[in-house]
């Protein structure tokens, strides 16, 4: 994969492209405040950088020029994030998943701005050696294993948060963990950065899966049924925004690595 440079023509150019789709913006335009996960999640996110926010950031922003709202983020850690929406501290929440929130009906998300793909990334040397056998696995502060959930309630598998994704990498690296859940591109891109760590691989005979990325919110539904009709009027110009960030299709990239790995649908990981 190739790291997409942030290129601030390229940028304006989609936006503009997005804002020329549909002529009139929506009336009543606001001012928003999106709260945002405080982790590098490049090429998903990073709204704490000054420069390159990464894909969620310029979809959203392009949705903003189009209907003339305005987004305002503020990056706090993961587990802030679903008590200052309750509190009203933020409008919308990002990114969220009515997955990882089950218990809160209350809530209304967007379609998927971007699927992410979270893996069990291991050593390629374990892959190689066909014996891995996961007792401990890394994971982001306030992300949820919920891949594992059988192994961690009998007690096979201890569960390490990091602080950040460099973290977890590291700890992989010198094997005081036997294996990180964390997205596929985000994993490559530290990698591609950080030459010191891997080689790393998504193991697909252990627990994977997609995950959407949406905007979540408490109050406002009418925001959330426009920026649906922005994605789905627009899908061509969000998947050129993917390309240029360098995110394959979850379904292309899977094909990929079961050939590399030579697995069959067999001997894949499938959920119980």
């Amino acid at each position: 994969m190739v790291r997409f440079k942030y290129n601030n023509k390229l940028i304006a150019i989609l936006i503009l492209s997005f804002a020329a789709a549909i002529f009139a913006p929506f009336s009543h335009a606001k001012t928003y405040i999106v709260g945002a996960q405080n982790i590098d999640y490049y090429p998903y996110y990073n709204f704490a950088s000054e420069h390159e926010k990464g894909l969620g950031w310029a979809v959203l922003e392009a949705f903003a020029k189009h209907s003339g709202h305005e987004f305002v983020y503020l990056s706090m850690p993961v587990e802030r994030l679903q008590i200052e929406l309750k509190k009203g501290n933020v409008d919308f929440v990002f990114p969220d998943n009515p997955r990882w929130n089950a218990e809160d009906r209350a809530k209304v998300y967007s379609r998927s701005i971007v699927d992410s793909f979270a893996v069990t990334l291991v050593k390629r040397v374990s892959l190689e050696e066909q014996s891995q056998r996961i007792q401990k696995l890394a994971i982001p502060l306030g992300f949820t294993p919920a891949k594992w959930q059988s192994q961690i309630k009998s007690g096979q598998l201890n569960v390490i948060g990091v602080k950040s994704i460099f973290e977890g990498l590291s700890l992989l690296q010198q094997n005081t963990v036997d294996a990180m859940d964390v997205e596929y591109n985000v994993a490559r891109r530290y990698e591609l950065d950080s030459p010191q760590l891997g080689p790393f691989t998504a193991d697909l005979t252990l627990p994977h899966n997609s995950v959407e990325f949406s905007l979540s919110t408490l109050h406002y539904d009418n925001v959330i049924e426009q920026l649906d009709a922005f994605l789905k009027d627009n899908s061509e110009a969000v998947s050129l925004l993917k390309q240029q960030y360098g995110i394959t299709n979850n379904t292309l990239l899977i094909q990929s690595l079961m050939s590399r790995q030579q697995l069959t649908s067999q001997t894949v990981w499938s959920p119980l």
